[in-house]
């Protein structure tokens, strides 16, 4: 890379010390939230939304659990003052939200905001100016005291024209750009804002501490997010508030180290939307809390909902990646991965465990609305049996023995492999009943019966190139006796039976299913299922699978048909 001598770090280390932050484990209690979606969010969209998309977003957050919703800025725009009128005019706000309007430091633009505020019941006044050195200098060019001043100024009309205007307002000031501000100089800034406002235990004011572009690692952030917390003014009456933008993809640990540090609020948006690489997401924020069994006090239990509606109304795509909401985020198509997540699941259904604990799962899908059934395992031609094996069980009640799961794992990875895709639980299933299930050729099956003295006799009517024939055989037990038949009268060489059985119910059928396997006298083991609604019958149909199986194998080897006299 070319050019690293002009990138200098803009931001300011605390003049003292600051990390008592780095003592705490984790994030006790929930702050208070402030969805920014239709103000920073809205702003930061290609097609900003219309007044009814605005409307329905509205409800959306307020599905969502949000008390405090930043609505616009009603002074810069009429679609902005309308919706906002809207709100008012039509009783759409809830008694116990509170909506928050942004304002500038300028008379007309405060006196039009509180014009758009009448009638409200209680709303939060933020208001804001620039105070980073680069704005200072390059925007402003003011000195340091006539920056504070606009701050001031506009505290001062900010509380007058709350004075004269019916409603419950509560106040907020940021310092724009805060993370680009010496650290001194934000704190005195926000204090003569403080002093103007003179907060009490009823009427608390909001300090927010915007990283309006994030510019540091996120443990400086905390570092001066600490620094505030312990040196403001009034701080008993103070709720000290984020705004981590992303800029450097760190806005959610910003947001999480600068709770630790003293934050009590945060501001950021659903799935980080926001101008330039984003504002903070509050559902990755959110659900990371439930993640340590901490109550985040917003409800995401139908994230597949949330994310519908809110790629319908921003008309942007949640990446597939994305925490918690993303398509593949609980997805796995690695091989290992299935088989540690499909082990974990069934161990967790044979005990009463209080804690979740699934490997590479961090929450149970379910709690957000996602599902199991093709939605943690997916296949594809990077998947294992453990997987495979999962998906035939999950959506069909067919559980493989463990070998036979490896033999058909690598049937269907050629077949994903070849059509360089991913499968649908329907095409394994098909694949399955393909190579497995019920084969009836070249030697088929159509009916047995047995005798018992000491041990079992049996006879087999089977079908050879359109010929009937019946086989007989002895053995210890019945299906060991059909397989003696088979082996005696075809030539076959087969030992080490193996079978396994269990009920399968889908539908409103009720069938028994057998998997038998056996290994030839090369060495493969040959596998096959049977499915019938008599056990019997779909033992003895695996066995003549897995034969056929063999048959086939040994045609196909010395190239022509199979006849039993050949045998």
């Amino acid at each position: 890379m070319k050019n690293i001598e002009k990138y200098s770090r803009g931001y300011f280390m605390p003049p003292v010390k600051s990390l008592k932050w780095t003592e705490k484990e984790y994030i006790e209690e929930a702050p208070t939230w402030c969805s920014v979606d239709l103000r920073d969010g809205n702003q930061a969209l290609v097609v900003p939304m219309s007044l009814e998309e605005k409307l329905e977003y509205f409800q959306l957050l307020l599905e969502v659990g949000f008390k405090e919703i930043e609505v616009g800025f009603p002074a810069a725009s009429e679609t902005e003052y309308t919706f906002l009128r809207t709100l008012i005019e039509q009783e759409l706000i809830p008694e116990d939200v509170t909506i928050q309007v942004l304002t500038q430091s300028r008379d007309h633009i405060i006196k039009k905001t509180f014009e758009s505020l009448q009638g409200v019941n209680k709303a939060v006044v933020h208001l804001y100016n620039s105070t980073s050195v680069p704005q200072r200098e390059q925007v402003f060019q003011k000195t340091e005291e006539e920056i504070i001043d606009i701050a001031v100024t506009g505290a001062k009309m900010v509380k007058k024209y709350a004075d004269e205007t019916e409603g419950n307002f509560q106040f907020q000031y940021s310092p724009e750009s805060f993370t680009g501000t010496e650290m001194e100089f934000a704190l005195e800034i926000c204090n003569r804002v403080l002093d103007v406002w003179q907060p009490t235990a009823e009427n608390k004011v909001i300090i927010n501490l915007p990283a309006t572009v994030s510019m540091s690692m996120p443990h400086v952030y905390a570092s001066q997010i600490e620094y505030m917390s312990d040196h403001l003014n009034y701080r008993d009456h103070v709720i000290l508030s984020l705004h981590p933008h992303n800029d450097r993809g760190t806005g959610v640990a910003d947001a999480e180290l600068g709770m630790l540090a003293g934050a009590q609020r945060v501001e950021g948006t659903l799935f980080g939307n926001g101008e330039r690489t984003g504002n903070v997401d509050i559902v990755t924020l959110a659900l990371n809390m439930y993640s340590h069994g901490v109550n985040p006090k917003l409800q995401f239990e139908n994230i597949y909902h949330i994310l519908a509606k809110y790629e319908k109304l921003t008309r942007m795509k949640v990446h597939e990646r994305h925490p918690y909401g993303g398509e593949l985020v609980f997805t796995a198509f690695s091989g290992s991965h299935q088989d540690a997540i499909a082990k974990g699941m069934k161990w967790r259904e044979e005990r009463e465990n209080e804690y979740w604990t699934v490997p590479y799962l961090l929450i149970d899908p379910k709690d957000i609305g996602r599902q199991y059934e093709g939605d943690i395992i997916r296949i594809n031609s990077q998947s294992g049996k453990g997987g495979i094996g999962y998906v035939l069980m999950q959506n069909f009640g067919l559980d493989l023995p463990a070998e036979m799961r490896e033999s058909f794992g690598y049937s269907v990875k050629n077949v994903s492999d070849h059509m360089h895709k991913e499968l649908m639980p329907n095409e394994i299933y098909d694949i399955f009943l393909k190579e497995y299930v019920n084969i009836n050729t070249p030697v088929g099956f159509i009916k047995y019966r047995f005798t018992q003295d000491e041990k079992y006799e049996t006879t087999v009517s089977v079908k050879i190139n359109c010929e009937v024939h019946e086989l007989t055989g002895i053995g210890n037990g019945k299906l060991d006796a059909i397989s003696n038949s088979l082996r005696t009268t075809l030539g076959l060489d087969f030992k080490d039976l193996v079978y396994k059985e269990h009920a399968l119910e889908r539908g409103s059928e009720s069938n028994a299913v057998s998997y038998v396997g056996f290994t030839a006298q090369d060495g493969t083991t040959y596998w096959g299922c049977g499915i019938d609604a008599d056990i019997m019958t779909s033992s003895i149909k695996a066995l003549f699978s897995a034969v056929n199986k063999l048959v086939s194998s040994v045609e196909s080897a010395i190239g022509n048909g199979f006849s039993l006299s050949e045998r």
